[in-house]
């Protein structure tokens, strides 16, 4: 599931996986509304961690429970990089993604968040990317977690473009799978 936020750290887009994973329409995700699918218990982390990663406007990673449309909740695992853009490489926001952790894949289980480098877990297979588009996100969001494993640094800066003009696309559009349409 892939999402962009604004500079001030609101939400601007969720991908329909969004709602087919939580219940809660992408519309009412944006901005901070996505906090409500947050559990009661990882709430205050989630917040606190994430305005400590916007101030620092650091990659990051959390793990989190969030509720399903049955009511239940589970982890996952969300993760984002920085946007730098003109002008004078002004922080625009974060492009990130959401991954369902499998069972028996962590302990212990809590939640917590962590300021470096963002490795996107491996895709669930029940919340595949929907668009074309979100899937090029996704693996952009790979490769750099690559990148910086291999110490390839030269490479960042056109990934990091790579990623900013798929966060600011992403974040033009909307997407009605049902319609089918991409209205802008």
């Amino acid at each position: 599931m892939i999402f962009v936020t604004k500079f001030d750290g609101s939400v601007s887009y969720a991908s329909y996986e969004w709602t087919v994973f939580t219940g809660q329409a992408a519309n009412e995700a944006v901005g901070h509304g996505w906090f409500s699918c947050v559990h009661p218990d990882d709430y205050e982390i989630a917040v606190g961690f994430l305005r400590k990663a916007h101030d620092q406007q650091s990659e990051f990673s959390i793990r989190l429970r969030l509720q399903r449309p049955d009511k239940s909740y589970t982890w996952v695992m969300i993760g984002a990089v920085p946007s730098f853009g003109p002008p004078g490489s002004t922080f625009l926001g974060y492009l990130g993604s959401m991954t369902e952790l499998s069972a028996g894949t962590f302990e212990p289980l809590t939640a917590y968040g962590t300021l470096a480098r963002f490795v996107p877990p491996p895709s669930h297979p029940s919340t595949p990317s929907g668009s074309a588009l979100e899937l090029v996100a996704d693996y952009l969001l790979i490769a750099h977690g690559l990148i910086e494993q291999d110490h390839a640094k030269e490479m960042l800066p056109v990934l990091r473009n790579a990623l900013l003009t798929a966060g600011i696309l992403l974040a033009q559009s909307t997407t009605s799978p049902a319609q089918g349409k991409r209205v802008h």
